[in-house]
């Protein structure tokens, strides 16, 4: 209930603003131990994009492996980005989100992480991620490097303000 009530007001806060909505869809590994199932995280991204700037809320589960008891996966994360350099349809991008992990022992999540960037099409955009997860609790702390794949859909293309130039002599 409080993912739902947190990202209908993060709609509402930003439906007047002069951005690009995005989704992104992104499944990733971890170099942590256990099965593939226990290692893959899956979660879904939604966003504005500010010119070379984004913030989206990220909704997903730090483990997909089955486990006894009280879920202690899901996660909802703020993600601040930062296009740090872009080449013709490559652009790469740098993060560091923060986010909480309901349930779980070590809660505070934070991210460092980097993205290689490729605009496909205007609406339609593939990654490649890597970085690192670190988790916080009460007692305990610990951290995991990361490994992932994405898929970005705008909502409209982005229009760069192109710069007017006059051929007068």
């Amino acid at each position: 209930m409080r993912v739902i009530t947190l990202f209908l007001v993060f709609i509402a806060i930003t439906t007047g603003a002069s951005a690009q909505l995005y989704v992104a869809f992104n499944p990733s590994v971890t170099n942590s131990a256990g099965t593939l199932a226990e290692k893959a995280n899956l979660s879904l991204e939604f966003g504005m994009q500010y010119d070379v700037f984004s913030a989206g809320f990220d909704i997903g589960k730090t483990s997909l492996g089955k486990k006894d008891g009280l879920d202690t996966t899901n996660y909802i994360e703020f993600r601040p980005n930062l296009n740090i350099f872009q080449q013709g349809k490559f652009t790469n991008t740098f993060t560091a989100g923060i986010g909480v992990i309901f349930n779980a022992e070590e809660n505070l999540m934070t991210e460092l992480s980097s993205t290689i960037e490729y605009a496909y099409s205007p609406l339609i955009h593939y990654n490649i991620i890597f970085g690192q997860y670190y988790y916080s609790g009460r007692v305990t702390a610990s951290n995991v490097t990361f490994f992932g794949v994405s898929v970005m859909k705008y909502f409209k293309p982005f229009k760069h303000k192109a710069k007017e130039t006059t051929d007068k002599p």
